[in-house]
C-alpha cells in the first residue's frame, strides 16, 4: 500500500486464566494507510478493544507482527494517542492542563499555543479553566479527543468513544470527529458496537467474528454516501453488516483486506 501507516501480520493474542490460555484474537491480517477512517465492529468480547491496545502498544501479543510507522510496536510512544469510551479526565486538573498533561516537555510558549488550538477545535473555547466536573458527557469526550490530538499523533485510536453518551449527544460527537478528522488528517481507527456509526464515520467497516476474533470481511464505503443516514446506499451497507451478524452469512459478499 502507498503510504501504509500500520501493517498487522498474522497477529494472534491470548490471555492466560487459571493457567489456561484463552484465544482473544485468531490470524488478524490489516493494512491502513495514512489519513484513513477504518472503523471496528463485532460482538462484545470479540477482541476488538484488545486490537486496539496492542496497536498503542499498551498490551502484548503471542504471534504476528505489528508495525506502525515502519517500526514493530512494543511499548507506547507518542505517535500513537488513544481515547477510551470513558474520558479518563484527571479531575484535579483544569481543562487546558488535562489536554496538555501529555505535551509538558515542549517549552511553554509552543505548549499553550497546542494547548489553546486543539481546545479550539473541539469546539471548547471559554471551559479552558473549569475542571472536568464541571462538563457534561460529550463535553469531556471532546477534552478527551483534545488530548489524544494535541501530541501531534500520526494515528488516534478511540475505543467505543461515545457509548456512553446519549442518542443526540452521540450524533453531534460523531458529525465532530468527522469534522475533526478532516480538519487534522490525522489516521483514525474507531471500535464501536453501533453499526451505523460505524458505516457514517469509516472508510471501511471491518467486521470482526465472536472470540477468538478473526476479521470476517471489510467493506469499503462511497464516503459521499455513507454519511447521508437516510438514503438507500446506507440502507445497503447496513444489510450487508447485519446479514453477517444476524441473518445470511453465506450471502455476504468477500472484501479484500
Amino acid at each position: 500500500m502507498a503510504d501504509e501507516i500500520l501493517k498487522i501480520k498474522g497477529l494472534n493474542k491470548k490471555f492466560k486464566v487459571d493457567k489456561q490460555e484463552i484465544p482473544v484474537l485468531q490470524n488478524i491480517n490489516l493494512s491502513v494507510e495514512k489519513g484513513e477512517f477504518i472503523t471496528i465492529v463485532g460482538h462484545s468480547g470479540c477482541g476488538k478493544s484488545t486490537l486496539l491496545k496492542i496497536i498503542a502498544g499498551l498490551v502484548d501479543y503471542q504471534e504476528g507482527e505489528v508495525v506502525r510507522n515502519g517500526k514493530k510496536v512494543a511499548e507506547p510512544a507518542p505517535d500513537c494517542g488513544m481515547v477510551f469510551q470513558e474520558h479518563r479526565l484527571l479531575p484535579w486538573l483544569k481543562i487546558k492542563d488535562n489536554v496538555g498533561f501529555g505535551i509538558k516537555n515542549l517549552p511553554k510558549a509552543e505548549r499553550e499555543e497546542l494547548i489553546k488550538s486543539h481546545i479550539e477545535l473541539v469546539n471548547l473555547k471559554g471551559f479552558e479553566n473549569v475542571y472536568p466536573n464541571q462538563l457534561s458527557g460529550g463535553m469531556s469526550q471532546r477534552a478527551a479527543i483534545a488530548r489524544g490530538l494535541v501530541a501531534n499523533p500520526s494515528i488516534l485510536l478511540l475505543d467505543e468513544p461515545f457509548g456512553a453518551l446519549d442518542a443526540l449527544t452521540r450524533i453531534q460527537m460523531q458529525k465532530e470527529i468527522l469534522r475533526i478528522w478532516k480538519e487534522k488528517k490525522t489516521t483514525m481507527i474507531m471500535v464501536t458496537h453501533d453499526i451505523d456509526e460505524a458505516i457514517y464515520l469509516g472508510e471501511r467497516i471491518i467486521v470482526m467474528s465472536a472470540r477468538p476474533g478473526e476479521i470476517k470481511f471489510i467493506m469499503k464505503t462511497e464516503a459521499s454516501a455513507a454519511k447521508k443516514r437516510g438514503s438507500s446506499d446506507f440502507a445497503y451497507y447496513k444489510k450487508k453488516v447485519y446479514d453477517y451478524f444476524f441473518e445470511d452469512v453465506e450471502n455476504v459478499e468477500e472484501y479484500s483486506i
